[in-house]
This record gives structure tokens, sequence and C-alpha cells, in this order.
């Protein structure tokens, strides 16, 4: 390159550069290149209205030379902009994702929680949001929060903890270095999550000779890294030595796109497969080795065999309390780990056997290592037996004819059997979660999209219309109960106003049945967890009649198309209804707030109250005092 192509310079304002940038960037894996930055959701107000909304208005209608598209989407609320984001980048195994930009002040600030849902899940999203004048003239700006202590402090320092990167432009060309290390970010394996680059609102405004350098193609090489050979000589020795071995499949797998390897490595050697909510589908439930979700909201089958497993070995988990149990699931005194992971943070966890490495580069590499081995027929009957009384329960919790409203699990059931192979379920809180990791026989790992990471009522909406976005091809289903709903609505009018073809799936049973189950195991009584009138007392009277949102008619009020039903069988025909629709629909149907959920095998610790003059409470806390007992460190 000359030195008079390294001196070429090009006028453009720093939010047009960042646009002209984010275009021009790509990831590649495994010789398959695609955009990294797919495209822009974004809520204008006086921080960035007049900036990157300015760009990616002119990107839309005058794309200069070198200029790529950055198709733009207006979404109805930041925070479910980014929940949209991430469900995008999910479904793309990390390797495309959106870019969000909000105003200053609350618009900004509303990004925070998908920041954190994202950084939790392992899923890359880059967030713009605006912020005060670097200038400092207009001081207090519009939204401005002042600290009399210091000058440099603005409220989007609450992204700095939620964020594996956060920057600040106070300059233009301090965005040079800013966006490559958020490229670089967003596509480490490792590392990934919320990328937050905040732009002062005359910054984004301010033109500067930019290097047109700056705006060559760049190719983020995605990488696998291999398994070194002494850790993987450690793990296949832990491995040889186990009598009854247990794989815990995570998201990692299928980020990896390693799940033909592992249903080979599970098929060749008969070691049963567990799964975590974001490993689900990793392995077929068809296959003979898998046993399904572990933890304390997983099956029988997984939970008997992990409570006597003598190995774990995790791929691609970041063993969470629920995988774990809160750290009472794996009982077996002598329990050893052997944890595959991109990130030794999280390949360290439970004292393990560490192999900081790519989930299918290992995998291939255990496949060649253990090409002799396979667990003993006793235990491969034991794994069978598991498996088949599991499925007797599962069949039993579809179709269970619970009167006089249907059970959610009979929904679940439902769709499970009505849905096909690349279609996607959505949910994210509540019950449900645990429920579908229970239940639910998904055959790919496209099928099953359940954020249960971060947790975040809210997130099913807007999950959908970016898984759709990102998987087209698929029928994209979003479980939504009625408290989710409330707290988050308003991209079903984004949706309708991109003719964005979804299904949304709306349980009502007038309350929150996840935390209403859990309150009364622990002694409070479902308090505050049932929508009811307040009495003429001071007290909220459980006698009263339920108040209810016509949620059906609101849905309606948004555009979206809405099937009322109240029985299994109207269900599916409803079902069939939307499938068939081009628009997207809403299927409303009421369930029943008290269960029955699938049977528990497991725990996780919520601590009870230790004195309390309720003696719900005091029973409650003799019960938590024998289940912890059980817990422990893994060393």
């Amino acid at each position: 390159m000359s030195n008079e192509a390294y001196s070429a310079t090009i006028r453009l304002t720093t939010a047009q550069a960042t646009i002209r940038f984010l275009t021009n960037q790509y990831s590649e894996r495994d010789g398959v290149e695609q955009r990294l930055i797919a495209g822009a959701f974004g809520i204008f107000g006086h921080g960035n209205v007049a900036g990157i909304g300015q760009a990616l208005l002119q990107n839309e209608i005058d794309r200069d030379e070198g200029e790529g598209a950055m198709p733009y989407i207006m979404p109805r609320n930041e925070q479910g902009q980014v929940h949209a984001a991430v469900a995008y980048a999910r479904t793309k195994n990390r390797l495309q994702t959106m870019m969000c930009t909000a105003s200053i002040g609350p618009g900004s600030l509303n990004m925070v929680t998908g920041a954190a849902l994202a950084t939790t899940n392992r899923i890359p999203v880059l967030l713009f949001p605006s912020d005060q004048f670097a200038n400092r003239i207009p001081d207090p700006v519009l939204q401005q929060l002042e600290d009399p202590t210091t000058l440099d402090v603005t409220v989007n320092d609450c992204f700095r903890p939620v964020s594996r990167f956060f920057d600040r432009i106070n300059r233009p060309e301090q965005l040079i270095p800013s966006l490559l290390n958020a490229m670089r970010v967003l596509t480490d394996p490792a590392e990934t999550g919320a990328v937050t680059v905040a732009m002062p609102q005359d910054v984004q405004a301010e033109a500067f000779d930019w290097p047109v350098e700056f705006f060559r193609k760049r190719v983020w090489h995605v990488r696998r890294p291999v398994p070194e050979p002494v850790a993987l000589d450690r793990a296949v020795a832990l491995i040889r030595a186990a009598k009854r071995p247990l794989v815990i499949s995570g998201g990692g797998t299928i980020y990896s796109e390693a799940s033909q390897e592992l249903r080979e490595l599970a098929t060749n050697t008969g070691i049963p497969v567990a799964d975590t909510q974001a490993g689900k589908g990793a392995i077929s439930f068809e296959n003979p080795a898998s046993v399904g979700g572990v933890g304390s909201t997983g099956c029988d089958a997984a939970n008997h065999l992990a409570d006597k497993a003598d190995l774990i070995i995790g791929i691609g988990t970041r063993y969470s309390d629920f995988t774990t149990a809160s750290k009472t699931q794996f009982k077996n005194p002598d329990v050893k780990f052997v944890n595959v992971n991109v990130r030794s943070f999280d390949a360290a966890k439970e004292s393990a056997e560490m192999v900081v490495a790519d989930a299918r580069e290992t995998l291939l590499a255990l496949i060649d290592r253990l090409a002799d081995y396979h667990v003993d027929d006793a235990y491969t009957d034991e794994i069978h037996a598991e498996r088949k009384a599991w499925f007797e329960v599962t069949q039993r919790c579809y179709h269970l004819d619970h009167q006089p409203l249907p059970a959610q699990t009979e929904v679940f059931g439902a769709l499970n059997e009505l849905m096909g192979p690349e279609d996607i379920v959505i949910n994210a809180a509540g019950s449900m979660p645990g429920d579908l990791q229970a239940l639910w026989q998904a055959k790919t790992p496209t099928q099953y999209h359940v954020e249960y990471a971060f947790s975040t009522m809210g997130y099913e909406i807007p999950a959908a219309m970016g898984v759709k976005l990102a998987r087209p091809e698929s029928e994209v289903v979003s479980i939504v109960g009625d408290g989710t709903y409330q707290m988050l609505p308003a991209e079903l009018a984004t949706v309708t106003q991109e003719h964005i073809k979804v299904i949304y799936v709306l349980l009502d049973n007038y309350g929150y049945s996840s935390i209403g189950s859990l309150s009364e195991s622990h002694g409070s009584q479902r308090f505050g967890t049932k929508y009811r009138e307040r009495g003429e007392g001071s007290h909220l009277d459980d006698t009263e009649h339920v108040v209810g949102v016509d949620i059906a008619a609101n849905a309606r009020s948004w555009g979206i198309e809405v099937l009322e039903v109240h029985t299994i069988e109207e269900f599916r025909a409803a079902y069939e209804q939307a499938h068939a629709s081009d628009r997207a629909t809403m299927i409303h149907i009421e369930t029943d707030l008290y269960g029955p959920n699938p049977p528990g095998s497991s725990w996780w610790d919520v601590v009870v109250s230790e004195t309390s003059r309720l003696e719900s409470t005091q029973q409650a806390r003799v019960q938590y005092e024998q289940d912890r007992r059980p817990q422990r460190h893994y060393l």
C-alpha cells in the first residue's frame, strides 16, 4: 500500500464514519464470511437524532461509494431492541449481530438490562448509547445527571459492569481504536458480550478527515482454539478411569456448531449427555445417549444419573446454580470434573481439569482418543431405563386432560408435537423455562431458544422478532405469560409494522405462577403473586375477584391477529391456522395458575427467613435447613 493511499482522507461526521465502518466489517469461521453487523435498531431523541439518526438516514437514501447498506428498523422500547438484537445473534451462533442506538438519559439507560442479558449469556451485541455534550457548554443538558464530585461521569457509566468492552468517544479520532477494539470483542468467542460505545451528541455530529483505509473491508476471523495435548491427555485419562461419566452440554456446544461431533462421541462411547437451557437440542432427544435437562429444572433421568456420576464432562457450560442445583446435584463424594470451554474462567469451575479450547475441536480429538472406549453394559441399561421412565412422565404431563383449565404442560406438549425440527420455540422467565427444560423434546440445535442466564421478563416478544429476522425460513413461536406480556408488549407494533410473521402463544393465568409457587413453598403464602383487587381492609384479599387485563384486546390494538381458545383441541386448530397465515398471530389461552408442573428431582437455594412469627415461614425454614445439607463446594 502506498503512502498516498494511507494519506487519503474523507470528511465525515463521527456518526457517518461509524456507519460506514460497520458496513464493511465481516466475521469468518470455517471459510464462511458474513456481515458482522447485519442491521440497526434505533430509537431517536435529542441525543442521537441529528447524529447517528442522520447517518442512518444518509445511508438509506444516498449511499456513498464504498458504503454498504445498514438496514434500519424502528422499535418501540430501548430494552426491547437489545433483546431483539441478542436473539438475532444467538440464532446466528454469535457470528452476526445488530447495533442498537438510543438517546441520552432514560433512553440509553433502558438498554442496560439488555446489555446485562447479552453479557450474562455470552452473546455479542453492539450498543451506542448517546451521551451528554463533550464540550460541556450546554451543561447540564436535558436528562444529564450531575455529579458534584466529578464532571466525567454520566449515566452511561452504568454500562461498565455489564459490558465486555466500554468506551466513550470524546474526540472524533478516538473512534478509530474504539471501533477496532469493539469488533475484536464481538468476534472473540471467549470474551464476547455487550460492547458499549457511548457517543456524546456533539461528537456524533462533528466532522473529521478520516483515513480512507479505516473503511476498507475487514474480516474478523473467529478462532477455534485447539486443546493442548497435555490437557487433552489429562482429560482422556480421567474419562477412561470413570465408571459413571456424564456429559453436560451447554450453549458453547451449539455456538461452536459441534452438535454432530457431540452425537458421534455419545454414540461411540455410550456416555450419556444431559443439557442446560442453552445447550438443549445439541443432541437430539431421540439419541439413546440423550438424558435431558439437568439440575434444578431438569428431569429425573439426567438428575438421577448426575447424582451418582463419578465424572462430569462439561462442554461449553458456565455451571449456573440451576445446572448444579446450587451445588447439591452431584452427590458422589468422589465426583470429578473435566471442563471444555473457550473461556478459562468457565473451564476452571468446580475445580475441574481444564481444557481451554473450542468445543468442536475438542470433541473431534476426544472421538479419536476414545475410539476403543465404551461405558459398561450395566450403565448403558441404567441409562435406557431412566430415559424410558422419563419419556412416560413426559407423555403424562403433555396429555393430562386437566380441568377446568388446561395445564401449561399440555400447551407445551401440543407445540412439541406440532412444530417442525427446524422451527424455534422461545421463552425466558417464570415457571415455563423449568417445565420446558424438563419436558421439551428437541430434535435439533435450532429448535430450542430459552434465555435463562438473566431470565428476563419481557424478552420473549422482542426476541421473536430478532429470531425471525435471523432465520426467516423457520416458524418462530414465542411463549409468553401474562406477567411477562405486561412488562414489555410494545414490540408487537414493530412486528406488525415490519410484516414479521411470528406466532405468540399467550398463557393467561392472572398471576405469577413461578414466584407464587416459590413463595408458597418458602412460607410466604403466595403474597403479591396473584392479580387480585384490594379488599375493603388494608390487605390484598384473595377472596376478591381477579383483576385481569384483556390481553387479547390489547394485542389486537397493536395490530396482531388474535385467536382466543379454551381447550387443547381448539389450541391445536388455532396453531394450524396461525401456521398457514402470513401475519403475526397470537393464540390466547387461559391456563391453571397452580399447574400441575412436572415432578421435581432437584433443589434450588432460595433462602428462607431465619426468624418469623408466621408458622408457614417457620416450617419452611426447617425444610430449608434439611434441603441444604448436601450443599458443598466441589474441591
